[in-house]
């Protein structure tokens, strides 16, 4: 296990390799020394301490082996696992040897995978076991590798390199940084998935933006990460590790994340919302089911901290009385929130989807500080954050440094920045549709700046128009209803019909919770009325206009559906 627990500056990346590169960036993180563990690997229920040299020569190998099997410069590769030790080293890998990646989420079906490997031409794939590898079938890829494959591949690059001691350094010294790196498929709303074109350049800038985010992500952290690296997130904390010198700890199984929290101990804790949605559901229910004298500490303790929270995001220094009183709470509530994520998180950090205001204040008034970003693959992951010294909850923070923001006449988010993408594959119409002549991503985003921190208000296709021409914004309605006990998602339908509805999936643990406590079926719990009073003001705040004489907006209905939809 990791044992440091205080951040320390990041390293210093000057005098760095010249050309902008991934390769470059591991082999300068591997020239600098890292972290020690580099990285904590799960086996066999206990987790394993990877330092960078060990880590270092099994990239050195497993690159050397790629050469000795003829994988050529530009040659897609493709990689489908689950987040892990392997597909972090073997990426880097190809990196070196100047392959392109295309990375597979391990839930796809084998029509999407059979699909990715094909429209990338990848000559080869990297699967983390045979099960996956049946996915395969009806692909000509030359080269098909599973996990247990990778010690033989990599006795082949030692051999290899023992015959041809610079080939890989002279293989590396030819990539460029407006080489492309990988392919990173976004889901498609009307059709196939869309691969971005993203080069090495677009990926160490995104990566480089860490230099200029004070205590944001800092050499000596422990970051749990469970998301895909298919995805651009999580992939972008892959790379991340070794520029800025932390320590990551892979979790395959997303599920196992309440498991592993306690083991890992993390620092920091990139996730989706969900997560913190669920901690928030879970801890909200048992302040209410809070009586007596347990009660009153509760209340005591959100009191205390919803006003140092108010006091820190004004940049206000604390009363002695009311700092007294915030460490008496942490010792009664906080800590024990607190030991739910491991005990010592520094900050979250969510992104992927939006993040209920409420589920961020929350956390904050239990001294929590979750800090919300936004971004798209079209410009390699980020393009705002909010920063642990400026904040504001409801936002998704001011541009990363190198980002340019604008709001168009429509209200759509303009990015423009040395992360924005090529275009995409083989699809010269929908790259020409998101960039325009003079270099902006047009994100397909609503939004509003407010003294430099941007408000995103919904997708420019999701507005709905009802039957009686009334535009309704869907996203915030929907983070409001899934900030009741008992929702775990929400869907507002409406589109040219006369009224607004929303699709609700209960949250089974929180159902079965609430049943227990009045002694019913929890299926009851779907259209109780408790549950639809609780919604209904939900929607009344999350609709300023809910007042008006518009059905549209002033009389909802629900429909509750089961089993919760699960998507990618």
């Amino acid at each position: 296990m990791a044992t440091r627990t205080e951040p320390r500056e990041n390293p210093s990346h000057e005098g760095g390799s010249a050309q902008r590169t991934i390769g470059a960036l591991w082999l300068d993180a591997v020239g600098r020394g890292g972290p020690e563990p580099a990285y904590l690997d799960e086996r066999e229920g206990s987790w394993q301490e990877v330092g960078l040299d060990e880590a270092a020569a099994r990239v050195e190998a497993m690159a050397n082996g790629l050469l000795a099997r003829g994988i050529r410069k530009g040659d897609a590769f493709a990689l489908l696992a689950t987040t892990s030790l392997e597909w972090a080293l073997f990426d880097f890998a190809l990196a070196l040897v100047g392959a392109v990646s295309a990375g597979i989420y391990p839930n796809s079906s084998p029509g999407d995978v059979r699909y990715i490997v094909e429209h990338s031409e990848s000559v080869g794939v990297l699967v983390e076991n045979e099960e996956q590898r049946m996915k395969l079938e009806g692909t000509d890829s030359d080269h098909v590798l599973t996990f247990a494959d990778l010690l033989a591949l990599e006795a082949q690059g030692r051999a290899y390199a023992t015959e041809h001691p610079t080939a890989l350094a002279e293989r590396t010294a030819t990539i460029r940084e407006d080489d492309l790196f990988t392919y990173i498929y976004t889901s498609g709303t009307t059709g196939p998935p869309k691969a971005c074109l993203i080069t090495h350049r677009n990926y160490y800038a995104m990566t480089a933006t860490i230099d200029g985010l004070d205590d944001f992500i800092v050499a000596g952290d422990v970051m749990l990460l469970y998301l895909p690296l298919a995805h651009n997130f999580g992939r972008l904390m892959h790379l991340s590790g070794p520029y800025a010198g932390f320590t990551i700890a892979f979790l395959a199984d997303p599920l196992r994340i309440a498991e592993a929290l306690p083991q890992v101990r993390p620092t920091v804790l990139p996730s989706v919302p969900r997560v913190y949605e669920k901690v928030y559901a879970a801890v909200s229910a048992q302040f209410a089911a809070a009586t007596g004298v347990k009660r009153r500490i509760v209340d005591f303790a959100l009191a205390t901290g919803r006003a140092v929270s108010e006091l820190r995001r004004e940049g206000r220094p604390l009363p002695r009385g009311l700092a007294l009183r915030h460490r008496l709470a942490d010792r009664l509530v906080y800590s024990k929130v607190k030991e739910r994520l491991g005990g010592r998180l520094r900050i979250g950090i969510s992104g992927g989807a939006p993040l209920a205001q409420e589920v961020a204040e929350f956390f904050h008034a239990l001294d929590i500080l979750i800090l919300e970003g936004y971004g798209l693959s079209e410009c390699t992951t980020a393009a705002t954050v909010n920063r642990p010294s400026s904040f504001r909850f409801g936002t998704v923070g001011p541009a990363l440094p190198g980002c340019e923001l604008r709001i168009d006449d429509d209200g759509e988010i303009l990015i423009r920045s040395e992360t924005v993408f090529g275009g995409y594959l083989k699809d010269e119409e929908a790259t020409h549709a998101v960039l325009t002549e003079d270099g902006w991503l047009r994100s397909g985003d609503l939004g509003t700046l407010e003294d430099g921190f941007l408000r995103i208000t919904d997708r420019k296709k999701d507005i709905i128009i009802t039957a009686g021409g009334k535009n309704v914004a869907p996203q915030n309605i929907e983070n409001a209803l899934k900030a009741t006990r008992l929702v775990s998602q929400a869907l507002v339908v409406g589109d040219r019909r006369p009224y607004v509805s929303a699709l609700l999936t209960l949250d089974e643990a929180a159902a079965q919770a609430w049943a227990e406590q009045r002694g019913v079926d929890p299926a009851e719990a779907s259209m109780s009325p408790e549950h639809v009073r609780s919604c209904s003001a939900r929607w009344t705040e999350s609709t300023p206009d809910s007042r008006a004489s518009s059905r549209s907006s002033a009389s909802p209905s629900f429909r509750a559906i089961s089993p919760p939809t699960t998507t990618r």
